[in-house]
C-alpha cells in the first residue's frame, strides 16, 4: 500500500512518502523536490511541472498556472473576475456556470475544468512518487487551505478521482503542519495535564493562514483558525511589478501591461529580486535585456523602500493573529511557541510583525517549504495498515458555522437551526429527529456569509425520500444523521424512519396530540452539555474510528410541549433506511466525472507516445553527432578514406533531414533511420572495439600457455610438486598447450598482416573460447589432489612400542591415534622419506 502525502500549492507542489526510515520528500526527474504547479499544452502533448515552467513566456497563452483558487468557483465569482486581468491564458464560462480554462491542445481549442487541470498535475506527482517507490500509488492524503468551503473541497476530491488517486483525507494545511510538529515531540504534557498551546503561521504564495493548536501526549486538537485568503508572496511581487511598470513607463516610454510576455518576464525578475532583498538590505539592481521593442531596461530597489511600499500589506499580518487568540480565548502568555512555515514568512518584515505581536522569538524547527507535505504523509501513514505509527489523535475544526433550513408543517414558512458552530470539532456527527408524513428537504448553508471568502453561502440540498405516515395516519419519526467528515465536507449521511407496531392487546394510540406529532424537530435540553462533554473527552482512537455523535433526539427521548399521554399500548419499533437525494453546489455528476477520467487516460497515453517518438528522434540525432565526431577521432584508423567520406555524407544528409522533412515523423521512421545508419557504422565501431580488446585477451591466453608450459617442465624435471600426476595426462596438457600456442602465433601473424580498415582475422569471442577450452582441459588434471603417504612399517612398530603419542593418556581415543599418525607424515616441503635399509 502506498503511503503518500501531497501538498498542492498555488505556485509549487511537494510529494512525500513514508518509508521504514521515516518521511522522505521525493525529488522529481530534475532532482528537485519542488515541482511547479504549471501545465503547458502543445500541438502534440502536455508538459507538466518544471518542463512547463520553462514555457511560461514562449507559450504564454497555453501555459496554465495559478489555477488552484478556481476550484468550485463560478465564472461570475468576484474573485475570478479580479484574477482575469493578471492571467496570460484565457478563462471561459462552462455550460455548468463554472470557470473553465481555454487553451489550444493538439492543434484545436479545448476548454478544461479546474478539476481536470488539477488532475493533470496530480497525475504528474503520482508518476513521480511511483518512480521512487517502484510500485503503483493509489492511496494518498492531499492538503487544502483551511478556509476552503464545501464546494472547493469537493472539487479537489473530484480532481483526485480523475487522476486515479484514492484520497484518504483532505487535510487542512495548518493541521498538517501541526501534525508534522507534534508527532515527534517526546516532551508533550500528559493527557490529564494542561495542554501545550502552539500557534502555526503559514504564509505561502497566495494565502495567509493561522491556527492555534493544543498538544497533549498522543493528541492534537485544533482550537481555532484565522486567515487572509489573498495575502501571500505574490501580493509582495505585485507591488514590485507595479512599481517597475510605472518606472519603466516613464523612463523608457514602455506600456508593459499591454504585452503579457513582457509582464511575465518582469514578474519573474521581481520575484527573484524580492528573495534577494530578504537576505540583503543594500541597493539591488534589476536588469532585463531586450525587454520590449528590443529595449534593455534596468532599475534598482532596496529593502527599506520596498517595505514602505508594502505598508498596507504588512498591516494585514496582525488581524488574523489577534482573531485566532480571541476565538480560542487565549492570551499571548498562554502560547508556548509560534512556529512559522511558508515561503513568504522569509520576508524579514513579516517575521518581525509576527514576533512583535506575540512578544517572543519565532520558532523555525520545521522545513518552511515541506512541512505540509510531510504532515500529509504522516497522516497517510496513520491511516495505512501497512505502517505502525505512534498513537496520535487529530481533532480539526469546522471553519464556518453551518445551519440547516427546512419547511415547517407546524409553523408557516421555514425554520432553521445551526448544527455546527464555528470551530466545532471535526469530524463530527449529529442526529436530528423530525416528525413528518411526507418527504421533506433540508437546505444546508453557511450561516455567517460575511465571514465567507466565497460569494454563495449555500452548501447543498438534501431531500429525504419515501417518508410515509404511520398506519394510524400519524406523523412518522424520522432520524437524520448529519456529519462533517474527515475531508471537512458537510453531508446528510443517513436518514431512517422509525415504524411503530402496536400490539393487539391495546388499540389505544400511543400519542394523542396531533400538534405534538407535527413538531418539526426535537431539541434535547441536554444537547449542549453532552456536546461539551464529548469535546473535552480525550480522543484516544485513531482519526478514522473517531466519530463523535450528539443525538438531538435526546438521551431520555424527551418531547417538548406534549400533553399527558393516554394509556400506553405495548409497542414494537423498527427502523427503515430512507434514500436521500443530494443536490450539491457545483458538483460534477458521475457521468461527466467518468468522461474526464477517460480523457485523462487518453492524454496520459498521448504524452507517453509523444515521449517515445521524441526519444527515437533524439536517438538518431545523438548517433549522428557521435559518429561524426568519432570518424575523425578514435575511429579514423578503422575506416577507409572512401568509406569515411560516404558515411560522413550520409550523416550530414540525415542531420539536414532531421531539421527539415524529418522534423515531425512517426516513431517507426526514426527507428528505421537509426537502423540504416547503424548498418554502416556498426562494423567500424566493432573493428575499434576488437582492436581494443584483442591484445588484452591474447596476453591472457599467452599467460595461460606459459603457466602450463612451466608445469610440464616441472613434471619432466621430476619436481615433487607434480610427481603425482600421470604421465599420460601431462602429455595431454602438453599437446593442448602446443596446439594453443601454434593457434595463437598463427592468428597473431595473420592479424598483423591485416589492415585495420578490414574486419579482423580473429574475433575476441574466438580468443575467449580458446582460453576457456584450454583451461577446461588442463585445470582438472593439474588440480588433482596428491595422495597421502603412509610411513614405513618399522616406524609404525617403533611408534607403538614407545607408547602414547604427544602425551596422550594410556588409551588415546581415535582422534589422538589419528593425530599421532599424522605427526609421522612429512610436511609438504619434505617430500622424500628417510633412507632406510630393508631386508
Amino acid at each position: 500500500m502506498s503511503v503518500v502525502g501531497i501538498d498542492l500549492g498555488f505556485q509549487s507542489c511537494y510529494v512525500a512518502v513514508a518509508r521504514a526510515g521515516g518521511i522522505e520528500t521525493i525529488a522529481n526527474e530534475y532532482s528537485d523536490r519542488c515541482t511547479p504547479a504549471c501545465i503547458s499544452f502543445g500541438p502534440k502533448n502536455r508538459s507538466i511541472g518544471a518542463a512547463a515552467k520553462s514555457q511560461i513566456i514562449s507559450n504564454a497563452k497555453n501555459t496554465v498556472q495559478g489555477f488552484k483558487r478556481f476550484h468550485g468557483r463560478a465564472f461570475s465569482d468576484p474573485f475570478v473576475e479580479a484574477e482575469k486581468s493578471s492571467l496570460a491564458y484565457d478563462i471561459v464560462q462552462l455550460s455548468s456556470g463554472l470557470t473553465g480554462i481555454k487553451v489550444t491542445y493538439m492543434e484545436e481549442e479545448r476548454n478544461f475544468t479546474t478539476e481536470q487541470v488539477t488532475a493533470m498535475l496530480l497525475s504528474k506527482l503520482k508518476e513521480t512518487a511511483e518512480s521512487v517507490l517502484k510500485k503503483p500509488v493509489v492511496d494518498c492524503v492531499v492538503s487544502v487551505p483551511c478556509f476552503y468551503t464545501d464546494a472547493e473541497r469537493r472539487s479537489v476530491m473530484d480532481a483526485t478521482q480523475i487522476a486515479g488517486l484514492n484520497c484518504l483525507r483532505l487535510m487542512n494545511e495548518t493541521t498538517a503542519v501541526a501534525l508534522a510538529y507534534g508527532i515527534y515531540k517526546q516532551d508533550l504534557p500528559a493527557l490529564e495535564e494542561k495542554p501545550r498551546n502552539v500557534v502555526f503561521v503559514d504564509m505561502g504564495h497566495s494565502a495567509y493562514q493561522v491556527s492555534v493548536c493544543a498538544f497533549n501526549r498522543g493528541k492534537l486538537k485544533v482550537l481555532a483558525t484565522a486567515f487572509d485568503t489573498t495575502l501571500g508572496g505574490r501580493k509582495f511581487d505585485e507591488v514590485l511589478v507595479n512599481h517597475f511598470c510605472e518606472e519603466f513607463g516613464k523612463k523608457y516610454k514602455l506600456d508593459i501591461k499591454s504585452k503579457i510576455r513582457a509582464l511575465l518576464r518582469l514578474s519573474q525578475e521581481c520575484e527573484k529580486l524580492k528573495k534577494l532583498m530578504s537576505a540583503n538590505a543594500s541597493d539591488l539592481p534589476l536588469s532585463i535585456e531586450c525587454f520590449m521593442n528590443d529595449v534593455d531596461v534596468s532599475g534598482t530597489m532596496n529593502r527599506g523602500k520596498f517595505l514602505e511600499m508594502c505598508d498596507d500589506l504588512l498591516a494585514r499580518v496582525e488581524p488574523p493573529l489577534r482573531s485566532v487568540l480571541e476565538q480560542a480565548k487565549l492570551k499571548k502568555e498562554d502560547i508556548y511557541a509560534v512556529e512559522i512555515v511558508g515561503g513568504a514568512t522569509r520576508i524579514p518584515a513579516v517575521k518581525e510583525k509576527i514576533s512583535k505581536f506575540f512578544g517572543k522569538e519565532l520558532s523555525t524547527t520545521l522545513n518552511a517549504d515541506e512541512a505540509v507535505t510531510r504532515g500529509c504523509a504522516l497522516q497517510c501513514a496513520i491511516l495505512s495498515p501497512a505502517f505502525k505509527v505512534r498513537e496520535f489523535s487529530i481533532t480539526d475544526v469546522v471553519a464556518y458555522p453551518i445551519s440547516l433550513r427546512w419547511n415547517s408543517p407546524a409553523e408557516e414558512g421555514s425554520s432553521d437551526c445551526e448544527v455546527f458552530s464555528k470551530n466545532h470539532a471535526a469530524p463530527f456527527s449529529k442526529v436530528l429527529t423530525f416528525y413528518r408524513k411526507e418527504p421533506f428537504t433540508l437546505e444546508a448553508y453557511y450561516s455567517s456569509p460575511q465571514d465567507l471568502p466565497y460569494p454563495d453561502p449555500a452548501i447543498a440540498q438534501f431531500s429525504v425520500q419515501k417518508v410515509t405516515p404511520q398506519s394510524d395516519g400519524s406523523s412518522s419519526k424520522v432520524k437524520v444523521k448529519v456529519r462533517v467528515n474527515v475531508h471537512g465536507i458537510f453531508s446528510v449521511s443517513s436518514a431512517s424512519l422509525v415504524e411503530v407496531h402496536k400490539s393487539e392487546e391495546n388499540e389505544e394510540p400511543m400519542e394523542t396530540d396531533q400538534n405534538a406529532k407535527e413538531e418539526e424537530m426535537q431539541v434535547d435540553q441536554e444537547e449542549q452539555h453532552v456536546e461539551e462533554q464529548q469535546q473535552q473527552t480525550p480522543a484516544e482512537n485513531k482519526l478514522e474510528s473517531e466519530e463523535m455523535e450528539t443525538s438531538q433526539a435526546g438521551l431520555k427521548d424527551k418531547k417538548m410541549d406534549q400533553p399527558p399521554q393516554a394509556k400506553k399500548a405495548k409497542v414494537k419499533t423498527s427502523t427503515v433506511d430512507l434514500p436521500i437525494e443530494n443536490q450539491l453546489l457545483w458538483q460534477i455528476d458521475r457521468e461527466m466525472l467518468n468522461l474526464y477520467i477517460e480523457n485523462e487516460g487518453k492524454m496520459i497515453m498521448q504524452d507517453k507516445l509523444e515521449k517515445e517518438r521524441n526519444d527515437a528522434k533524439n536517438a538518431v540525432e545523438e548517433y549522428v553527432y557521435e559518429m561524426r565526431d568519432k570518424l575523425s577521432g578514435e575511429y579514423e584508423k578503422f575506416v577507409s578514406e572512401d568509406d569515411r567520406n560516404s558515411f560522413t555524407l550520409k550523416l550530414e544528409d540525415t542531420e539536414n533531414w532531421l531539421y527539415e522533412d524529418g522534423e515531425d515523423q512517426p516513431k517507426q521512421v526514426y527507428v528505421d533511420k537509426l537502423a540504416e545508419l547503424k548498418n554502416l557504422g556498426q562494423p567500424i565501431k566493432t573493428r575499434f572495439q576488437e582492436s581494443e580488446e584483442r591484445p588484452k585477451l591474447f596476453e591472457e591466453l599467452g599467460k595461460q600457455i606459459q603457466q602450463y608450459m612451466k608445469i610440464i617442465s616441472s613434471f619432466k624435471n621430476k619436481e615433487d610438486q607434480y610427481d603425482h600426476l600421470d604421465a599420460a595426462d601431462v602429455a595431454k596438457i602438453e599437446k593442448s598447450t602446443n596446439e594453443a600456442m601454434e593457434w595463437m602465433n598463427n592468428k597473431l601473424n595473420l592479424q598483423n598482416k591485416q589492415s585495420l580498415t578490414m574486419d579482423p582475422v580473429v574475433k575476441t569471442k574466438e580468443i575467449e573460447a580458446k582460453i576457456k577450452e584450454l583451461t577446461s582441459m588442463c585445470n582438472p588434471i593439474i588440480s588433482k589432489p596428491k595422495p597421502k603417504v603412509e610411513p614405513p612399517k618399522e616406524e609404525q612398530k617403533n611408534a607403538e612400542q614407545n607408547g602414547p603419542v604427544d602425551g596422550q593418556g594410556d588409551n588415546p581415543g581415535p582422534q589422538a591415534a589419528e593425530q599421532g599418525a599424522d605427526t609421522a607424515v612429512p610436511s609438504d616441503s619434505d617430500k622424500k622419506l628417510p633412507e632406510m635399509d630393508i631386508d
